[in-house]
């Protein structure tokens, strides 16, 4: 199957949203009222919204939670619970956000799955949707699939979801294989995944995270006048970690070591964290929890150089995160742990394996910083907006009169 890319793909012309559905339900991967926008999902309806109506349903859940999360899993608790309070919302027009009411599973697997696709209806048809496609980032949400009755089913498949912490990796992967069986089209934003999996798929599409140009490259612009009030008293030279602190992503020992070893530079820490609350006492590391997205771009833009302190472990191997393209639009050096999508990425980041190596990097990017206009010519073209467009080109081309898009051979 042949690989899409939005920097010269030819289908990105605008076109209007095929007429066999009259709506999206996205069983997405994050829950609205916790999680950054500037997830895949949220931006990919964002952008369908201008013209559909979406209903956005917060994840189901993947994770099987452990007693030994102990304050992070009552944090988990207490979101969700403040999530399913709100029900169904209407955030605005054609986009709705439901958190459907889960219950516990000693009512039976049958009369969940019957539950779950009940309240999901129900809110879709309270939007307008009749005709659905369906677009799944969270595998389970294939158990209702069949009850919606979609007209088109898009199976995002961003990261090796069987790899995450705390998830059944066989229950998982089973529900990952028969979603590429099933999907119309499975969108990948990993070049790595893509080239693996696309024989498994009726029709891949590499469609990857796009970037919000706009937004982030006028703060890069106007740093000084947009500075966050937080960071005005923490000097220069400052590096800056914008993004979930997540011991099974996050690589923070090595972190620490770095930070120590550079004690003349003040660390940015932005986002929510899962660690243990003394997990860093270093002078030069400044924690400031999670932001709104649109602060997000402001607290980048503050600082000099911009890092990405990862494990080294399959999951990562796999992954393509939103915030590499948001770093280099914002026109900041980027120094990077390994991973494979980097390899589209050379001569735009500084990679890095090791905390002396990571410093090193780190080090020379202060030392002799870019032109802030090289590193966002790689992503000016990767809009949120374009890879909507590739995505609606793909479902369009697949359409059929009967409703029900049929599998293309793209090759």
């Amino acid at each position: 199957m042949e690989k899409h890319n939005s920097e010269n793909d030819e289908t990105l012309t605008k076109s209007k949203s095929p007429p066999d559905f009259d709506g999206i339900i996205c069983f997405g991967g994050v829950d609205w009222w916790y999680h950054n926008r500037g997830h895949y999902d949220l931006q990919m309806m964002r952008e369908f919204s201008k013209e559909l109506p979406v209903l956005y349903v917060n994840s189901i859940g993947m994770r099987v939670p452990k007693l030994t999360e102990g304050a992070v899993l009552l944090q988990r608790i207490v979101r969700k619970i403040s999530s399913l309070r709100r029900g169904l919302v209407i955030v605005r027009d054609r986009f709705a956000v439901q958190s459907p009411l889960m219950l516990p599973s000693k009512f039976g697997r049958r009369f969940l799955r019957w539950f779950l696709s009940f309240q999901v209806k129900r809110a879709a048809k309270k939007i307008g949707i009749k005709k659905p496609l369906v677009w799944i980032a969270c595998p389970p949400a294939l158990q209702v699939l069949d009850d919606l009755d979609p007209v088109a089913l898009v199976y995002q498949r961003t990261d090796r979801f069987e790899e995450y912490p705390n998830v059944d990796p066989i229950v998982i992967s089973k529900y990952d294989r028969e979603l590429k069986r099933k999907a119309d089209v499975t969108l990948y934003c990993s070049s790595l995944l893509f080239d693996e999996e696309k024989d498994q798929c009726q029709r891949a599409l590499f469609a990857d995270h796009g970037v919000d140009f706009k937004a982030f490259s006028e703060a890069g612009d106007s740093s000084g006048q947009t500075e966050p009030k937080t960071l005005r008293e923490i000097p220069h030279p400052r590096v800056g970690y914008v993004g979930n602190l997540e011991p099974h992503r996050v690589d923070y020992k090595m972190l620490l070591e770095v930070a120590e070893s550079l004690p003349h530079i003040n660390f940015i820490v932005v986002g929510p964290s899962a660690l243990a609350d003394d997990w860093c006492t270093l002078p030069n590391v400044h924690q400031f929890g999670q932001q709104p997205y649109e602060e997000v771009a402001n607290y980048m833009a503050a600082c000099d150089v911009l890092i990405m302190p990862w494990n080294e472990n399959e999951w990562i191997r796999a992954c393509n995160p939103v915030k590499l393209k948001e770093y280099l639009a914002v026109g900041r050096p980027v120094v990077t742990t390994p991973f494979e999508e980097l390899r589209n990425y050379k001569g735009f980041v500084n990679v890095a394996s090791g905390a002396q190596q990571f410093a090193g990097e780190i080090q020379k990017a202060i030392e002799n910083l870019p032109e802030a206009a090289a590193l966002r010519k790689r992503v000016e073209q990767e809009t949120w907006e374009m890879k909507a467009h590739l995505v609606n080109q793909s479902l369009t081309n697949l359409c059929t009169s009967n409703g029900r898009a049929k599998e293309t051979d793209s090759r």
